[in-house]
């Protein structure tokens, strides 16, 4: 195997055109993944094939052109493939050439791996790359496929390759069950915002459309937010007050990526569920990206893998800033429910539709009333407490609560069936 350098290794590019679209890749943002992962390209070679060529996917000829390139350039470290390789294709490759060679899988759980920053985003990072180098063993040099000799260890035994899948499961193993503990804490939280009647609204989308900067702009959060591919990977939770009593929890989340990594869906399924456990997903997408339509596809795609495409969305156009003659806006279906919001995470214009459009979604049916609690009603009170029903409390001189609360239809009947909710006085 090639050892990696520390950083700032000189690459060269490589992009084919294929008819299909399936396998189809964009070169601007194969130029944002190496950008993110950074590498220092030196040139891009693009060409076209109807199929990939089983031993080199880009066919003899052009090989022996990257090749060419190769010698001629010199120091060059590591050729990228902007598609996904076999690990035939990158043995294959790598004997040709004499350095490395990644595709676009790599390169994207490498970015990845570079971004994790909590405990679990590392963890669930590591498990993707093992599951995917598990399947490149073969890429290793000769001495993979010798067995272990020398006093004491002659004859039958394991050879070194089947070694190294062994301690690779070991490890896939001992990944899985410490992953399986987070996500038991992630769903006891999940459980009690449940019980606690908190909404959860998720913010998903393709990768660099402003996820984490409306985040940030709606939670007054100090998430960290960049113009590249990928800034954010940790999940992020954080109260958002709505006014008027109604509140939820905004969930940042990992954004997605055209033909996202089976490995990376993996590993992060249950950061993902966020997203399928919410009670409205904020669909946030690049309004002034030419391609925002082919994206939202992708994005949808994801979310149907991870079983949350039936949860409610509304589109979330963001960066109307960057565009000419577009304003802050709210668009309805035929229903009259929310559809999309224009706004801009940057300025800050259309904030305030957002969050008019999540309290109509989630909201529309609540109720106030305001309510006379005695003393030894003391029960009562701290079950609207804990749907976050309050909006207002104070103490009148006879020593009782006067509370104004907010409640859905479904949290009025409860009330109705608690005990002694008949005796309470409605003023």
């Amino acid at each position: 195997m090639f050892e990696r350098p520390d950083g700032g290794e000189r690459a060269i590019l490589v992009h084919l055109d294929f008819p299909d679209e399936a396998q189809r890749e964009g070169l601007a943002e194969f130029r944002e993944l190496v950008r993110a992962a950074g590498a220092e390209p030196v040139t891009v070679i693009t060409g076209s094939r109807r199929v990939p060529d089983p031993k080199y996917f880009v066919g003899k000829g052009k090989a022996e052109e990257i090749q060419q390139v190769i010698k001629a350039e010199g120091n060059i470290e590591v050729v990228l493939f902007n598609h996904a390789l076999t690990p035939a294709q990158e043995r294959n490759l790598e004997r040709l050439f004499g350095c490395r060679v990644l595709d676009r899988t790599t390169l994207i759980l490498d970015i990845f791996a570079q971004r994790a920053r909590s405990h679990e985003g590392k963890l669930q990072v590591e498990l993707a790359q093992l599951r995917h180098m598990s399947t490149r063993l073969v890429r290793g040099w000769t001495h993979l496929e010798r067995q272990k000799g020398g006093i004491g260890l002659r004859g039958p035994g394991e050879t070194q390759l089947e070694t190294d899948r062994r301690l690779l499961a070991e490890r896939i193993k001992h990944l899985k069950r410490r992953l399986e503990k987070v996500r038991h804490q992630r769903e006891q939280g999940r459980r009690s915002r449940r019980r606690a009647e908190v909404a959860t609204v998720s913010l998903v989308g393709y990768t660099n459309a402003g996820k984490s900067s409306l985040f940030n702009r709606l939670t007054c959060s100090e998430v960290y937010a960049a113009d590249q591919l990928f800034a954010t990977l940790d999940p992020t939770l954080r109260q958002l007050e709505l006014g008027n009593g109604c509140s939820v929890v905004l969930a940042d989340t990992v954004g997605f990526i055209r033909h996202l990594p089976h490995d990376l869906v993996a590993a992060f399924r249950s950061t993902l569920q966020e997203s399928r456990d919410a009670q409205l997903l904020l669909h946030v997408i690049d309004a002034n990206d030419p391609e925002r339509h082919e994206k939202t596809a992708q994005v949808n795609l994801v979310l149907k893998e991870i079983g949350a495409e039936r949860v409610p969305q509304i589109e979330v156009y963001n960066k109307i800033d960057l565009l000419d003659n577009v304003t802050p806006s709210l668009e309805r279906d035929e229903c009259g429910r929310v559809r999309r919001v224009w706004l801009s995470a940057v300025s800050g214009e259309g904030m305030g539709l957002l969050r008019k459009a999540i309290t109509e979604t989630l909201f529309a049916d609540r109720i106030q009333m305001r309510l006379r609690l005695l003393p030894k009603e003391g029960k009562l009170r701290a079950l609207l407490h804990e749907w976050g029903a309050v909006i207002e409390e104070r103490v009148d001189s006879s020593g009782s609560w006067l509370v104004l609360i907010q409640v859905d239809e479904r949290q009025r009947g409860l009330l109705k069936m608690q005990d002694g909710f008949e005796n309470v006085e409605i003023v």
